[in-house]
């Protein structure tokens, strides 16, 4: 796949100067960047394409041969860095240079530095929810126990008995040490967390009795998680700050839900609509009957006209699943099967061999009967 033109992707002529080149590509970041457009791989793609711009555009001799050679001018330099193997995090810690005191970093929390941190943040906790077909139609409340660090009573997270706690020499307290580092910008100053307080500004003297220092205990705590709705095998529900409580102060992580959807014993799903297979003896898709079939708010008695053919599908309407992310739901889908016995008697066999004599038993196909496939594409357009 050919690389897009580095002028076109910073949306600036050819001779644009610095400071167009600087104007564009900030207002493209804040268009794309990561904190404006969560789990959206797109936009983070498009986010590097713009850094990688950036880096070469900005640079007065990189400039000079992409002008010159294209591409093929600057791939391969040292300090050049493609989209797809740039650091997410290098570029959050440039963004304070970058952009200066700005409403971008103000909006984002100035992610790249310049204001003290918190401590560090806590570790997400991933479970498994395991649910069956009717409580993915309805929705459901569930109520789970789950083992994770919380924040000590005792020391109020701290980590310190009794709050004895002594300034950080590493970063004299501030919670952050400021570092000299060649980047793609060039040679930059950037701040970030102090490695030894993580960020708090303080050392503990004396270890709290109850934590051991570490400001955090395991408990076991009753979480109540809604699940709405039409949640699909496999989908992942995230509940924000209900993981692990971070280090001294620190904000905690993130629940992680992943749905495990069981299999039914007679519906199978598909999308939204579910599927169940009606197996009729010949003779009731001959003369017709009434028959239950099951749905997930309990059976329905549905009527089967008379000479119903194998592959033959009904519709109930609304009796399939609800969408997550839109209004109204699937249907249910009913497809017949004409069960034809095995073994049979040798009375069956004389019935059977006299009814085939007749006319009304032999094959006559309506030219004008849509096939399987065709029924199959009018229920699924």
């Amino acid at each position: 796949m050919s690389k897009r033109d580095y002028y076109e992707i910073l949306e600036v002529p050819k001779d644009a100067d610095e400071t167009a080149i600087k104007k564009s590509y900030r207002k493209i970041a804040m268009q794309f960047h990561p904190d404006r457009n969560p789990d959206n791989k797109a936009a983070e793609d498009k986010f590097k394409e713009a850094a990688e711009a950036y880096e070469v555009l900005s640079d007065p001799d990189k400039r000079a041969k992409y002008d010159r050679f294209g591409h093929a001018g600057v791939t391969g330099q040292q300090g050049y860095h493609s989209a797809e193997s740039m650091n997410m995090d290098d570029i959050f810690s440039q963004f304070g240079d970058v952009f200066g005191d700005s409403p971008f970093e103000s909006f984002f929390g100035n992610r790249g530095g310049g204001q003290r941190a918190q401590g560090q943040k806590g570790s997400n906790l991933r479970i498994k929810l395991s649910l069956t077909l009717e409580e993915v139609e309805a929705g459901v409340k569930k109520t789970i126990k789950v083992k994770k660090r919380k924040t000590c009573t005792t020391c109020k997270g701290s980590g310190a008995k009794d709050g004895s706690v002594k300034t950080c020499q590493t970063c004299g307290g501030s919670g952050m040490v400021r570092q000299i580092r060649s980047t793609f910008l060039g040679q930059m100053q950037t701040t970030t967390q102090c490695p030894t307080c993580h960020g708090s500004g303080t050392i503990v003297v004396e270890p709290c009795t109850k934590c051991r220092g570490e400001g955090r205990t395991i408990e076991e705590e009753m979480i109540d998680i809604d699940i709405p709705g039409g949640v699909e095998d496999g989908m992942q529900l995230t509940m924000r700050g209900r993981g692990n409580a971070g280090i001294k102060g620190g904000p905690a992580g993130d629940l992680l839900i992943s749905i495990e959807v069981k299999p039914h014993a007679e519906l199978k799903r598909d999308g939204n609509n579910l599927i169940f297979e009606l197996y009729l003896s010949f003779p009731d898709a001959a003369i017709g009957c009434s028959v239950d079939v099951p749905t997930l708010t309990g059976p329905v008695k549905i009527k089967i006209p008379p000479g119903t053919q194998s592959g033959k599908i009904f519709r109930l309407n609304g009796k399939g699943l609800p969408s997550v992310q839109a209004y109204g739901k699937g249907d249910e889908l009913i497809y017949v099967n004409i069960w034809t016995p095995k073994k049979i008697s040798d009375d069956e066999k004389k019935i059977l061999e006299k009814l085939n004599a007749s006319p009304n038993f032999k094959p006559q196909p309506s030219k004008t009967e849509k096939g399987f496939f065709e029924r199959m594409k009018d229920y699924f357009a």
